[in-house]
């Protein structure tokens, strides 16, 4: 028995794309809304969601949140803007038939813009995104959640991507970047870190150089261009001393 489990706040552009997709793969569907003013909870319950509202904290801990709500101990984790492909969907309907791996990892495949980005230090992207909320919950540094499985944890592989519609406008995403970057930036204050601008900007430079020359940015043409000069500048904000 799996349970899907997903974070929402006004996402009624994607919510029933990635609901659909999740249709006849697991047991349940459950949406922790952190209280939107669209229509998101609308369509999420007339395609049989379980809708939960819960004040927004952080990724992590909404995302740790909504694993206690779920009825199963196998959880399915997906983003509002992410759906399933045909081949993972049956790759995982095949892993439901005996769940005998403490988690199962995937390749997430973005699209930017309309288009599939597959370099740029975007894909394979591997996440683990179906396991055992037993062996594991949400973990790493807000924005940048990760699931964190227990020591000796038993992960396997499922074939197929996870579709991440990531944005449809340049203008989008710069703003997006912005966003996580002062989130990012608020952590690392949190946790006492220092940096300088020196820091900052030799940090930023080996992101662009490393993200479009050694992991072929290049090949992904202009787009590839931009996300790589974007990452460069989130790591230069992220790391620079307020």
């Amino acid at each position: 028995m799996i349970s899907a489990v997903i974070i929402t706040l006004n996402e009624e552009k994607s919510i029933a794309r990635c609901l659909d997709s999740l249709a006849n793969a697991v047991d349940e569907i459950v949406v922790v809304d952190s209280f939107s003013t669209d229509n998101t909870e609308k369509i999420c319950r007339s395609k049989n969601a379980r809708f939960i509202q819960h004040e927004f904290e952080g990724y992590i801990e909404q995302k740790n949140f909504a694993l206690e709500q779920a009825s199963n101990d196998y959880i399915l984790s997906l983003d509002a803007d992410e759906c399933l492909s045909d081949e993972l969907k049956q790759s995982i309907l095949e892993a439901k038939q005996n769940l005998n791996q403490d988690g199962y990892g995937m390749n997430r495949l973005n699209n930017f813009c309309s288009n599939w980005i597959y370099h740029s230090g975007w894909y394979p992207d591997r996440k683990i995104r179906l396991w055992n909320r037993n062996k594991g919950k949400w973990g790493g540094v807000n924005p940048h959640d990760k699931v964190v499985m227990e020591e000796e944890s038993s992960i396997g592989f499922l074939k197929g991507d996870l579709l991440h519609y990531t944005v449809t406008s340049i203008e989008q995403f710069k703003k997006q970047q912005e966003k996580f970057a002062m989130v990012a930036a608020k952590e690392i204050i949190k946790q006492g870190k220092k940096s300088s601008h020196f820091v900052a900007t030799m940090r930023g430079t080996l992101m662009f150089v490393r993200r479009y020359f050694f992991q072929l940015g290049f090949l992904d043409g202009y787009y590839g261009w931009l996300i790589c000069s974007e990452a460069a500048k989130y790591t230069y904000r992220k790391y620079s001393p307020k």
